[in-house]
C-alpha cells in the first residue's frame, strides 16, 4: 500500500476546575463555536461540541502526527485564555485531566448525537455519574477519589 489512511477519532470531556458551574448560559454557544475552531486551528477536525455549565464534550478527528495530550494541553489553554479575554471570568480554570475515547466510525453519528443533548441528559444525571458510566462502558480503570 502506498498510501497511509487513518480514522482516529476522539469523544473527549473535560470540566471546570472543582467542577465550578462556571459557563454561562449566555456565552456557552460561543464557547462551544470558539472551541471548534480552535480543533480546526490545531490541525483537527470538530464534529460536535456540547456540554452545560460544569463541563464540555468534544467528538474530534485528529492527525496520526497528533499527540492527543499536547492537544489537550494546547486547546484547554487557548479556550482559557479566551474565557479571561472575551468573558471576563479571571479566575476561569479548566481541571487538569480530561478524558478521551476512541470512537469507531460506526458509532460517531450516535457520540454526535449525544454530544448536542447534554442539556436534556444532564437534567436527570449530574457530570459525575455520567462520567463514571462513561469509564465502565469503555473499560478504564480508574479511582473514584480522583473524580472529584
Amino acid at each position: 500500500m502506498s498510501g497511509t489512511y487513518v480514522s482516529l477519532h476522539y469523544h473527549v470531556v473535560f470540566s471546570t476546575k472543582n467542577r465550578e458551574p462556571l459557563i454561562g448560559a449566555e456565552w456557552l454557544p460561543r464557547l462551544h463555536e470558539y472551541l471548534g475552531g480552535t480543533v480546526h486551528g490545531l490541525g483537527g477536525f470538530c464534529q460536535g461540541v456540547g456540554g452545560i455549565n460544569d463541563h464540555v464534550h468534544l467528538l474530534i478527528g485528529l492527525k496520526p502526527t497528533h499527540c492527543l495530550s499536547d492537544f489537550m494541553r494546547e486547546l484547554k489553554k487557548a479556550s482559557s485564555i479566551w474565557v479571561h479575554q472575551e468573558v471576563g471570568l479571571s479566575h476561569f480554570a479548566w481541571q487538569e485531566g480530561y478524558s478521551a475515547f476512541s470512537v469507531s466510525a460506526t458509532s460517531r453519528e450516535a457520540v454526535k448525537q449525544y454530544i448536542a443533548h447534554q442539556q436534556e441528559h444532564h437534567r436527570v444525571k449530574s457530570f459525575r455519574e455520567e462520567l463514571v458510566q462513561m469509564l465502565v462502558k469503555a473499560g478504564v480503570a480508574f479511582k473514584p477519589e480522583y473524580l472529584d
